[in-house]
């Protein structure tokens, strides 16, 4: 047996409480949500898949600002945001209406799944690789606020709308999302946004009105903030697209007009 030294054999058999907390709180959020899905009880459902969201970005901040980072910690986190992102969206959807659409139910919630799982599984590979401000294609938990944020605003009767209608919307949603998460396209990260970076008063009074706003309509205002977003990443590969093909264009043109060398 090796003989490490003290302090770098404990480290290695323990792992940090505090940011594993968050993570394990995620999957409980997860988790609960599966249950009251299973009992009809969809509008917690949904307000728990958003709760785990809230613990998903809290144990990676709290990892970063006490140095805490750990491998056993990323691994963790990953397999909770696909029982909480992944698993619990798509069954508590497929519980509430996709199972009256029959094989095309569950087909598009196994879309979904499978759209989080390789999401997930590219995100872990390309993790040193990729642009840090921008995520490859739409993160779990934003997918997962689109699906647990539609469930929440009908069930909130929100909708007046016919129930077959509701679930071929239900579809579509459900699709797209997992579609967006295996995507090329670029959603905005906020990873470069440091916490504990001395900012203006007006940013406080910005983040009270915030709050205000959301909780004057906690279903209408998320659901429409998420679809916002859902959208945000096809505008900036639209825009990307076309600077590229403009500067393609401008090369285009400067080579053709260079005047010809003289090769005598």
């Amino acid at each position: 047996m090796p003989n490490f030294p003290l302090d770098e054999h404990t480290r290695r058999r323990s792992i940090y409480l505090l940011p594993n907390a968050f993570t394990t709180a995620n999957l409980f959020a997860g988790f609960y949500a599966v249950v009251q899905a299973m009992n009809g009880r969809f509008e917690i459902a949904a307000i728990a898949i958003f709760a785990a969201m809230v613990f998903d970005g809290m144990d990676g901040r709290v990892a970063r600002l006490t140095n805490t980072q750990s491998a056993f910690g990323e691994q963790y986190d990953s397999m909770s945001d696909m029982a909480s992102f992944g698993i619990a969206p798509a069954l508590v959807i497929y519980e509430w209406t996709l199972r009256d659409l029959g094989r095309w139910g569950w087909l598009a919630a196994f879309v979904y799944v499978v759209g989080a799982a390789l999401r997930l599984a590219r995100f872990n590979t390309n993790i040193g690789v990729v642009d840090k401000r921008f995520f490859q294609g739409l993160p779990s938990p934003a997918a997962a606020a689109l699906v647990a944020g539609f469930v929440w605003l009908a069930v909130d009767n929100k909708f007046s709308l016919q129930s077959g209608t509701i679930a071929w919307l239900a579809f579509a949603l459900t699709v797209y999302a997992g579609v967006a998460m295996v995507s090329n396209a670029p959603f905005y990260s906020g990873k470069t946004f440091a916490l504990g970076r001395s900012v203006p008063f007006w940013v406080i009074l910005v983040l009270v009105a915030v709050f205000v706003f959301v909780s004057s309509d906690p279903p209408v205002v998320l659901f429409g903030l998420f679809v916002v977003y859902g959208l945000s990443g096809w505008a900036v590969f639209y825009w990307r697209w076309r600077r590229a093909r403009k500067l393609g264009i401008r090369m285009r043109k400067a080579s053709h007009e260079e005047p010809p060398q003289d090769t005598q």
